[in-house]
């Protein structure tokens, strides 16, 4: 069989039988997709990925990432939720606990794939994991980050955000907002 036939027969065995069949999307979709962990990610497809970080608390904070959600799911992107339905706030935080670890790595790959970092840092909370992703992330340019006063660190937040020239905004609509301009998107709403 020559090279060409041999590709084009794996390329028809791997389509029907579902692999690789979002490499293989014609064109990138048009509204959004949202990836809640543990789901696999996505490969690229043209969209832009944007994490939803900051505050949940082990469940605890309020589940800001809907309001996200529901208010840009028109605009053409993949959303990467860390916050899980299935969550057990008993999991012990270990290396060891396959749970956690898998929920880590999770997060940990989708900040390194996102293409926009939403930080939201809840007054509530004390949210070190999302202050350690905020601390890793700085430097990247990615970051769309609102901490209301009343955060227990505000102050080091926002002289880190200073000087690292991270985007601050006001609210979660000022996060909404933020995110449809960086994706050159509009839902009607502004």
């Amino acid at each position: 069989m020559h090279l060409l036939q041999l590709a084009a027969a794996s390329a028809l065995i791997c389509g029907f039988i579902g692999i690789g069949s979002e490499r293989l999307s014609a064109a990138p979709q048009s509204t959004s997709t949202v990836v809640t962990s543990p789901e696999p990610l996505p490969e690229a497809d043209g969209r832009l990925r944007v994490f939803l970080g900051g505050s949940i608390e082990m469940g605890a904070a309020r589940d800001w990432q809907s309001d996200i959600i529901e208010a840009i799911q028109q605009a053409p992107v993949v959303l990467l939720n860390p916050r899980r339905a299935d969550w057990d706030p008993a999991w012990l935080p270990s290396a060891d606990n396959p749970e956690f670890r898998r929920q880590v790595e999770w997060e940990l790959h989708a900040l390194d794939i996102a293409d926009i970092i939403v930080m939201y840092l809840a007054p509530e909370t004390k949210s070190p994991v999302s202050l350690m992703e905020l601390g890793l992330h700085a430097q990247s340019g990615k970051v769309i980050l609102y901490c209301p006063d009343g955060f227990w660190r505000k102050g080091n937040v926002d002289i880190t955000a200073e000087h690292y020239d991270i985007e601050q905004v006001n609210s979660i609509d000022g996060l909404i907002a933020a995110v449809r301009a960086r994706v050159g998107h509009s839902d009607g709403a502004d």
